[in-house]
């Protein structure tokens, strides 16, 4: 019989399955090497910094779709603008969607004469970059609908239509090739998989020696997630039928609304796109430069990106993973590692609710000993806007190898939004800490008592664009005075409940709803902007509940809020903490890997010399201290924010931390480390903090009134011109690194005229300290005027006065808020 794992979480009424789903690992039956092919991104970056360097490197992406310099669809995303920060953070290849050049979609079409002068441009500009090479020219976007209408069922008609795009391919083709003679080009991308096309096209491209060096077509409906398979097959069968070498594929749009964003989702796409090793970009459904829904603000990540971190993480091979439905629509999906250098074996799985057996097969005992552990955590869905912590460990479990090499992982309770990882490690001696798991409880607010509000149903299988919404509905038209939502809560313990509101604020400000318990006095609860109505965000606060049954009530503020579901968990610290392992992190070098104990978080130590280097991702609520723990047998070297500290084992370290992930390095000459804890809410004790109106304006630059603010005021009419800048004065009382954490807001945008996309437009801002270089920053979109974000930027101080100094020479700054300033070594 197989070992097992103690269930993970308790069911509820409403996900509970009859019987437990199967899904088989088979360790032994390798797909080839992971890839990470399906991590891809449509206009996933828009500026250099949007999204951040901590957020971007960890990802590992290996493509990215943007346009063409200078190109007219969109307001930013320029592929060789991005190139910088996607390559620095060990981005693969950008895709350059030359059409999108053109301002209107669909694309004007002016004929192929008018767009070969903007090919010749795109190509020289691409062919004179350093990085050349890593760039693949798309020279037509859905052709099978723009300009070409191949998609028609006139026979006749499309065989005219065909003729002419096959010759405008090869002369756009041959065109590409002959200013930059090594080009990749990548073709036809139709909006869906048509044979009837690419038989034809394939062909012809065979014979004029126009063959495309990555087939790329767009797989954009839920069928998707049923038909890839047997479309790959499809074109695999076509490739041998006319005899052309199997080509490289991008699925260069994938996935809608109501995918993204949630891991469960993603966790059924990525697994069919790796499977079949190919690589394939998310779509572009809203703004550019939060990865297409996977991340808060610049820095930030949900339920969306921690899966994708987790994807980024997998080492070895890839093996076999049986669902319990193939290629069926919003299922249970698996995808699975095995690195048996490591000796880490890995399983990503998503998209059902209920209950689960995770049965892994061919648990070598020569790998992994008589026993492994087994740790299980979950990435819930947070919303496009809602910020995700580290994800939580539901069970730490060590369990015998069964007699014939199979080891079952119970899950229990799994949530349809949520993507769950294993991970087998050997399981030597000692027990692995017991994971913490506060109780918490979800309600949904469409099952809640509304007054005066509506129940809206969200994106669905039929309605795959519209926004994801837990249960698919959420409860909007709440905008008349009494309009209030009453949730029935019931906890088990009288204490403190950390409350998540998933909402949406489409007022275009701050807005407000007004919290009470049990008809008490209520709390106002403000909730920042979001881009519309169904884009989701979460707000936490906390609540003090007695024992027993209460009635939450969210009534109307001072504009319209959506509610979607609100969670209640415990809390059992008065800090929130995190313990991230070594095993896990990122290496460079050789280290190697210990599993003699798994005490502690259970998966064994990294055993790092001379050379090796482990980074690890660190979240942290807001801008503030936090202690850090090394837990290790010796020093260690940790590097955060370009500061270097040293860190005794099991001695506490306080550092500042942006709001966020934070990318912090761990060396040693000769150190065992199992993890990295991490306690703190963020304090701000002994930072440095200065409002707008501490400033010296010049130039144009005043003080603006605002509410909204901080102090009642912010610097606004900054830059634009040399001469307009904001000179702040700051008393450092040590020199040293400090983070410099800029409250800003603006809400540039440039309507380009697209149904679905919102086009929002970054700003920048250089920053000197003193008489030193001006640094150039991006400040994101805050999707209003007067909603203020963060960004830190590291900066060297020395002891006592140091001018700060912000300006933009040729464009507005951000609107500034106030400055606070942390050293980083607190």
């Amino acid at each position: 019989m197989a070992g097992t794992l103690p269930a993970a979480q308790s069911a509820t009424a409403a996900d509970a399955a009859a019987d437990p789903q199967r899904v088989t690992v088979d360790l032994a039956a390798s797909e080839g090497p992971v890839m990470r092919g399906a991590n891809g991104t449509l206009y996933g970056l828009s500026d250099d910094g949007v999204p951040s360097d901590a957020i971007l490197a960890p990802l590992k992406i290996t493509s990215v779709s943007q346009k063409p310099e200078g190109g007219a669809q969109h307001p930013n995303g320029d592929a060789l603008t991005v190139s910088s920060s996607f390559f620095r953070n060990g981005g693969g290849e950008i895709n350059v969607m030359m059409q999108d050049i053109y301002a209107k979609w669909p694309y004007e079409d002016l004929g192929i004469e008018d767009y070969l002068p903007k090919v010749d441009k795109i190509v020289t500009e691409v062919a004179a970059d350093p990085n050349s090479e890593r760039f693949v020219y798309i020279p037509f976007n859905e052709p099978d609908q723009i300009w070409y209408n191949l998609g028609t069922s006139n026979q006749a008609q499309y065989e005219v239509n065909r003729d002419r795009f096959l010759k405008d391919w090869k002369t756009v083709y041959e065109r590409i090739r002959a200013i930059d003679p090594d080009a990749r080009i990548a073709g036809p991308n139709e909006s869906g998989y048509h044979t009837r096309l690419l038989r034809d096209f394939l062909a012809f491209a065979k014979r004029e020696n126009v063959l495309p060096q990555v087939m790329t077509w767009h797989e954009l409906d839920s069928s998707s997630l049923r038909n890839f398979q047997g479309n790959y097959d499809s074109y695999r069968a076509i490739e041998r039928e006319l005899g052309i070498a199997p080509l490289k594929i991008n699925i260069d749009e994938y996935a809608n609304r109501r995918d993204l964003s949630v891991p469960g989702q993603l966790a059924q796409w990525v697994a069919m796109f790796e499977r079949n090793k190919v690589y394939a970009n998310q779509a572009y459904w809203d703004a550019a430069g939060n990865l297409d829904g996977n991340v808060v603000r610049s820095n930030i990540p949900n339920g969306g990106w921690w899966y994708f971190r987790w994807y980024a993480g997998l080492t070895g091979d890839t093996v076999k993973v049986t669902p319990p439905q193939a290629n069926t629509v919003d299922t249970l999906q698996g995808l699975a590692s095995y690195d048996k250098k490591r000796r880490q074996a890995q399983v990503l799985l998503g998209g059902s609710a209920g209950d689960a057996d995770v049965v892994v097969q061919n648990v070598s005992r020569s790998v992994f000993g008589r026993t492994v552990t087994a740790t299980v955590a979950e990435a819930a869905w947070s919303g496009y806007e809602g910020q995700h912590a580290t994800p939580r460990v539901l069970a730490r479990t060590k369990v015998k190898v069964a007699a014939d090499g199979t080891v079952s992982v119970p899950l229990r309770g799994l949530h349809k939004m949520s993507a769950y990882r294993i991970v087998l490690t050997p399981g030597g001696t000692g027990t692995p800490t017991a994971a913490s798991v506060p109780w918490s409880a979800s309600y949904e607010a469409e099952d809640a008592a509304i007054t005066d509000g509506k129940v809206y149903t969200q994106g669905t299988v039929s309605n795959a664009n519209g926004y994801a919404a837990s249960g698919t509905k959420d409860v909007g038209s709440l905008n008349t005075p009494s309009s209030k939502v009453d949730f029935t809560v019931d906890v088990p313990v009288a204490g403190t409940y950390d409350l998540a509101i998933l909402y949406g604020n489409q007022s275009g400000a701050p807005a407000t709803q007004k919290l009470s318990v049990d008809g008490q006095a209520p709390v106002t609860v403000t909730y920042p902007s979001t881009e519309n109505w169904t884009y989701r965000a979460k707000k936490d606060v906390t609540v003090d509940l007695p024992a027993g049954q209460h009635v939450l009530t969210l009534a109307k503020g001072d504009a319209e809020v959506t509610l979607d579901r609100i969670d209640l968990t415990a809390r059992t610290s008065a800090a929130p903490s995190a313990s991230y392992e070594a095993t896990l992190a990122d290496i460079s070098g050789r280290p190697s890997y210990d599993y003699s104990s798994s005490a502690g978080v259970g998966t064994g130590a990294l055993v790092l010399r001379s050379g090796d280097k482990a980074v690890f991702d660190v979240y942290a609520p807001r801008d503030g201290y936090y202690t850090v723990v090394a837990r290790a047998s010796a020093a260690v070297n940790l590097e955060l924010h370009g500061q270097k500290v040293t860190a005794a084992p099991g001695k506490g370290l306080r550092l500042y931390l942006v709001a966020g992930n934070n990318r912090v390095a761990v060396t040693a000459k000769g150190a065992s480390v199992r993890s990295l804890a991490v306690s703190g809410a963020g304090s701000t004790s002994g930072t440095l903090s200065y409002e707008g109106a501490s400033a010296t304006l010049a130039g144009g630059a005043k003080l603006v009134d605002s509410a909204h603010a901080s102090g009642g005021s912010y610097i606004g009419w900054l830059g634009n011109s040399a001469s307009s800048t904001a000179e702040f004065t700051v008393d450092a009382p040590k020199s040293g690194r400090y983070l410099l954490v800029v409250h800003y807001a603006h809400n540039d945008r440039r309507d380009n005229g697209h149904a679905y996309n919102t086009d929002i437009m970054s700003r920048t801002a250089d920053i000197a300290v003193g008489a030193g270089a001006a640094r150039t920053v991006t400040f994101k979109n805050t999707w209003s005027w007067d909603d203020y974000w963060t960004v830190g930027v590291p900066v060297d101080l020395r002891a006592g006065a140091n001018k700060v100094t912000f300006g933009n020479v040729g464009a507005w700054a951000p609107n500034i808020d106030r400055i606070e300033l942390g050293r980083v070594v607190g």
